[in-house]
C-alpha cells in the first residue's frame, strides 16, 4: 500500500515539505477517539496523539485532527505509535456546528473527493433534510451526490428522484438498494485509486450496509430500523476511513439526528439557484419578497414556477446563517482574547525563569 493508494497528492506534498525536512512522516486519520486516534501510512496502522504544542496552539476544535486529515506525525515503530506534529492544509472538509449550544465546528470527514448524502426511501424521505445536506456538501469543496437508498422498499422512486433532483440542483441522484445491491457498481464507479468517498446522513438510511457492499463483506454492523417509528439505530458510533479492495476509500459516519449549519452564503446561492434567479429579476434590488410590487419570487410562487415550501425552507436556512454568522462572530472574540490570554501567560512564565 502506498500514500498515493490512501489519497496522497501534489497539494499535500507541497504542505507536507517543510516537515520532511524535519524528518517528519505523512500519515492520514482511519480513526478519531476522544484524545486519541488511529492514524495509516506507509508504516502501517498506528495510534497517535497530538502534541502538547499543538493542543496548546488550538482555538477551537476544527485544529485538532479530523478523520481524513493528512498529518505530519514522528512515528515511533517500536512502540506502534506517533506523535502528531501537524495537520496539513485540508483540501475539502464537510464541516458542521457541533451539537449542542456550544457555537464550535464539527469536521466530520477531510479531505473527501465526493460526499454521498444518503437518504432513505422506506419512510424517511424529506427534501428539506436533502436541501440542508446538500448546502453544506456545496461549501466542503468535496462533489456531492445524492443518493436515495432502499430503493426495493419504495413503490413511488421516480416521484421521489424528481423531487430530490428538484433539492439538489446540480448535484447527481442515484437510485440504490443495499438490500438487493442495485446501484451499487454506481457508487463503485465514482470512487477508484486514490478518491475517497464520504457517506453522511440520518441513522438507518444504510449508510453502513452501502459501506459493506462496496467491501463485499459484513464488516460494519448494521441493524434494522424500528418497525414502530421508522426510525434506524446508531450502528456506527465512530467515524471510519475504509480502503476498499478495488481502490478508493471510503468514511462512515454515524448517523446525525441533527445538521445545524456551518457553512457560507455561498452554500447556500449554490444549493438554491432557482430561488436566487427569481431574486435578481424582481424590480428593486432591496426586494424583501414580501408583498413589493415587482417582486418576481412572489410572481413564481403565484405561478407554481417556484415552491412556496422551497421558498420557506430557503428563508429558515438563510435565517439560521445569519444568527450561526454573529455567533460565530462573538466566539471568535472569544477565541482572541483566550489567545492572548495564554501568550501573556506564556510571557509571564519566561520572565519567571531568567
Amino acid at each position: 500500500m502506498t500514500l498515493t493508494d490512501l489519497g496522497w497528492n501534489d497539494y499535500f506534498a507541497q504542505a507536507y515539505e517543510p516537515y520532511r525536512i524535519q524528518g517528519l512522516s505523512p500519515a492520514r486519520v482511519s480513526r478519531e477517539h476522544k484524545h486519541l486516534y488511529e492514524v495509516i501510512g506507509e508504516q502501517g496502522e498506528l495510534s497517535a496523539e497530538v502534541t502538547g504544542k499543538l493542543r496548546h496552539a488550538a482555538t477551537g476544535r476544527g485544529d485538532f485532527p479530523a478523520v481524513g486529515d493528512w498529518l505530519a506525525v514522528q512515528v515511533l515503530p517500536e512502540e506502534r505509535k506517533a506523535i502528531i506534529h501537524a495537520v496539513l492544509p485540508r483540501q475539502s472538509a464537510f464541516v458542521r456546528k457541533e451539537a449542542g449550544a456550544r457555537t464550535e465546528e464539527q469536521v466530520v470527514a477531510a479531505n473527501v473527493n465526493i460526499v454521498f448524502l444518503v437518504s432513505g426511501l422506506d419512510g424517511e424521505f424529506n427534501v428539506r433534510r436533502i436541501e440542508r445536506y446538500i448546502t453544506l456538501a456545496w461549501d466542503s469543496g468535496a462533489t456531492p451526490v445524492v443518493v436515495l437508498n432502499k430503493a426495493d422498499a419504495c413503490p413511488n422512486v421516480d416521484a421521489c428522484v424528481e423531487e430530490a433532483e428538484s433539492a439538489a440542483m446540480g448535484a447527481e441522484v442515484l437510485v440504490v438498494s443495499a438490500a438487493t445491491s442495485q446501484g451499487v457498481d454506481a457508487l463503485r464507479q465514482r470512487l477508484g485509486s486514490g478518491r475517497t468517498g464520504a457517506f453522511l446522513g440520518m441513522s438507518g438510511v444504510g449508510k453502513s450496509s452501502l459501506v459493506n457492499c462496496l467491501l463485499g463483506e459484513e464488516r460494519q454492523t448494521t441493524y434494522a430500523v424500528r418497525e414502530d417509528d421508522l426510525r434506524g439505530r446508531h450502528t456506527t458510533t465512530h467515524r471510519e476511513l475504509i480502503l476498499l479492495p478495488g481502490g478508493g476509500l471510503v468514511v462512515d459516519t454515524p448517523g446525525m439526528r441533527e445538521l445545524q449549519l456551518w457553512t457560507t452564503e455561498s452554500g447556500l446561492e449554490r444549493s438554491f439557484e432557482d430561488v436566487e434567479a427569481f431574486a435578481a429579476q424582481c424590480r428593486f434590488s432591496d426586494c424583501r419578497h414580501e408583498s413589493e410590487p415587482g417582486c418576481a419570487v412572489q410572481d413564481a410562487i403565484a405561478s407554481g414556477s417556484l415552491d412556496s415550501a422551497r421558498w420557506q425552507s430557503y428563508l429558515k436556512l438563510k435565517r439560521e446563517l445569519h444568527y450561526l454568522a454573529r455567533r460565530q462572530d462573538h466566539a471568535s472574540r472569544l477565541a482572541e482574547k483566550e489567545k492572548w490570554k495564554k501568550i501573556h501567560m506564556e510571557i509571564r512564565r519566561m520572565d519567571k525563569n531568567k
